[in-house]
């Protein structure tokens, strides 16, 4: 447990992680999907690959004390970020590889129990490469926020024979205040595309 999050739970709010303006965040309700999709265990080994501002890298973290998070940027702003996010909640057990995936796969550490990809330029190259990776009874989540990447992902699920597949779109809405009343606004909704390797 971190100071700044003396919980056990997830769900971070939003505001205590430092962004960048022009980098998207996973929203706090999203990230709890997400977080349950990954099924971590104490010593869980994940890979975050395209980690954007390191929320699900932090929130994965604190709930893998013994185990060991590697998230992967390649965008070097964005990599001191997820760094500056992980000092923020002094976590020791993350890694940040500013790299390309697929291409930098291979040198990251070996045999992750769960790889998360929230982004990339080909995605279905990415899961596919990921895939490899994975052991028997490994998992894999996928997010997006387009159609086109869903069909995408979708098929490439289907070639790689992914097991127990489950897809999520969940709509979220948020209470604020405008002036004198509070209304409902809605966040961006995404697809949380999870499953297994069974061999």
């Amino acid at each position: 447990m971190a100071p700044l999050w003396p919980y056990s739970t997830p769900g971070i709010p939003d505001y205590l992680f430092e962004q960048l303006p022009g980098i998207p965040i996973s929203k706090r309700e999203a990230r709890l999907l997400i977080v349950g999709a990954l099924r971590l265990k104490p010593n869980s080994q994940l890979w975050d690959l395209g980690a954007g501002t390191g929320t699900i890298v932090v929130e994965a973290a604190l709930l893998c004390p013994e185990g060991q998070v590697v998230a992967v940027e390649r965008d070097p702003e964005v990599a001191n970020l997820i760094r500056l996010n992980c000092d923020r909640f002094q976590l020791t057990n993350v890694e940040v590889v500013e790299g390309l995936a697929p291409d930098c796969l291979s040198m990251l550490p070996p045999h992750p129990d769960c790889v998360i990809i929230e982004g990339g330029k080909s995605m279905q190259d990415i899961v596919a490469a990921a895939w490899n990776y994975l052991p028997n009874g490994g998992r894999l989540v996928v997010t997006t926020g387009t159609l086109e990447t869903l069909y995408g992902i979708s098929e490439t699920f289907a070639k790689l024979c992914v097991r127990n597949v489950e897809i999520v779109q969940p709509a979220i809405n948020r209470l604020e205040t405008r002036g004198m009343q509070q209304v409902f606004k809605a966040i961006d909704p995404i697809f949380i595309l999870s499953g297994e390797k069974l061999n």
